[in-house]
């Protein structure tokens, strides 16, 4: 089965909204999104206008960037929907270093997208956002010891950590940053753990760890 095909599995149509503020990638967020067979309510360029739309439309999924117009930045703006609705959020950024990424948490994201992005990494993103979202409220704490009795071979407590991190949707170079290791090492332990685990992706690797949430 390869990575579509995982991706298609996984995916039910959305009632999505974008905040973005450069025009450019906003048409071509909606483009990608309305091509996967999801529906974009509306698109907002401010904080302001995004929170008007959020709280009106009330949409399944936000793809939110950090960066945006208005008197509050995305993150902001994340940490208000966590506070008063129960939307899952995607963060858009270009940014990647480890203080943003704490800070973003904060707000309860269920997946990443790092500008500049590809189709399949924004399908990656909703799909692994909504199994991670699916799963918030009901996750329990998964142990590398339960990891390893249903992998092929037992995973590492350095390829654990790394692909929790996998799981919550963050990047590569965001994972690099948070576990101080360089891209290519954490591309190398990366492959190392998808050999174990039996899977071709990161998308398979989420599958794998909410199915043992169950």
């Amino acid at each position: 089965m390869d990575n579509h095909e995982i991706i298609d599995q996984m995916e039910t149509p959305l009632k999505v909204i974008i905040i973005e503020d450069e025009a450019v990638i906003a048409q071509l967020l909606e483009y990608h999104i309305q091509e996967s067979g999801h529906q974009v309510l509306d698109v907002a360029h401010s904080s302001e206008r995004a929170l008007d739309l959020i709280h009106n439309l009330q949409p399944d999924l936000i793809l939110l960037d950090i960066h945006i117009l208005g008197e509050r930045d995305g993150i902001e703006v994340g940490m208000i929907v966590k506070e008063k609705y129960d939307i899952p959020i995607i963060f858009i950024t270009a940014l990647s270093d480890l203080d943003t990424i704490q800070r973003a948490k904060k707000a309860g994201p269920v997946s990443y997208l790092v500008k500049p992005y590809k189709p399949d990494d924004l399908k990656a993103a909703i799909s692994i956002g909504m199994y991670n979202y699916g799963n918030r409220n009901s996750k329990k704490s998964i142990t590398l010891k339960q990891v390893n009795i249903h992998a092929l071979s037992p995973l590492s407590k350095r390829e654990f950590d790394i692909l929790s991190d996998l799981t919550e949707g963050l990047t590569n170079d965001q994972i690099a940053a948070k576990q101080f290791l360089s891209l290519n090492t954490i591309k190398w332990h990366s492959s190392n753990i998808y050999s174990k685990l039996g899977v071709k992706n990161r998308t398979s690797a989420a599958k794998f760890m909410a199915e043992l949430e169950h």
